[in-house]
Formats: C-alpha cells, structure tokens, sequence
C-alpha cells in the first residue's frame, strides 16, 4: 500500500486550491511531500528556493507535510520514492486531459508510476496561480485566494517587475 503521496508542481504562487488538496491529501495519505519544480513552459515570479521557503512556511506546524524541490523527470524523482504515488489536482476537463496525457506518459515511462486525481473543491475550482498573478497585477485582490503573506510578496514583486519594465 502506498502511503506517501507526492504532489508536484510549480507552485508560482501557491494557492488555497493547493493548500486544500494537500490538507485532503493527509486524510488518505501517511505523508504528502510537495515536490516544487520549474515549469520551463512558464515565465516564474519567485525562483525556487522562495516557493519552498514560501510552502514551507504555511505547512510549518504539520510534521506529515513535507518540501522538496527536484529537476528533469518527474518519474525519476518518483522513482528515489518506492512507497510513495503521485497526486494530481483535477479542476476542469481541460486539466483532465492534460494531467491524463502526462500520466500515461508517465506510466510509460515507468510501468510501475501511479497517479492519482483528487477533484478540487469546488470553492477553489476557478483558481489558477496564472489567474492569481494577472489579478494580483492589474492591482486586484486575491482575498481568499491565497494565503496573505504570499499576496503581499506577489505584490512586491510584481510591482516591482512593472517599474523595471516601464524603466
């Protein structure tokens, strides 16, 4: 039986969607490691040691979650991990069929790579750290969204983004 779960991501920023899915995770799993990668296919706001210290930090008083940080294949990564399964956030169709490609190529990859889906709550179900960064610069508040100390670094930073760029 595996009782770790692994939930990859880039996590730029983390969301009360991610935050939730982790928090659900702990009623089924042992141990859930968020496992923070750079996603080449997208610009990022924070670089990766900020997003671990980031995660980190609201999961300081559970001792059953734990950060990691990894690069290349997620199989390999996984692969260091025998007793443990990769955990994926389902929000839309859309995230259906992209996380269903990955898996499959995935578990062809490894035949012994499991994934699973966990559907989001529907509370959170619109939320996308892509959504959160366009909102958050364009000035608008992301109350509820995510946790407040990220909302302000996001903001920091972004601001701080426009004026180099308007330089």
């Amino acid at each position: 039986m595996k009782k770790h779960a692994i939930y990859p991501g880039s996590f730029d920023p983390l969301t009360q969607g991610h935050i939730n899915l982790v928090e659900r995770a702990l009623a089924i799993f042992e141990q859930v490691t968020v496992a923070v990668f750079i996603n080449m296919k997208k610009p990022s706001v924070f670089d990766l040691e900020e997003r671990v210290k980031m995660i980190e930090k609201v999961f300081k008083d559970n001792p059953r979650v734990k950060v990691d940080q990894f690069g290349g294949l997620l199989v390999d990564y996984v692969a260091k991990r025998p007793n443990a399964i990769v955990m994926r956030g389902i929000r839309t169709n859309g995230d259906f069929e992209y996380e269903l490609a990955v898996a499959q190529a995935n578990r062809h990859l490894s035949p012994k790579f499991e994934t699973i889906f966990m559907m989001t709550d529907p509370q959170y179900s619109f939320l996308s750290s892509s959504m959160i960064r366009e909102i958050v610069g364009l000035g608008g508040s992301t109350n509820g969204m995510l946790p407040a100390f990220i909302e302000q670094a996001l903001k920091e930073r972004l601001l701080e983004k426009g004026k180099t760029t308007r330089s």
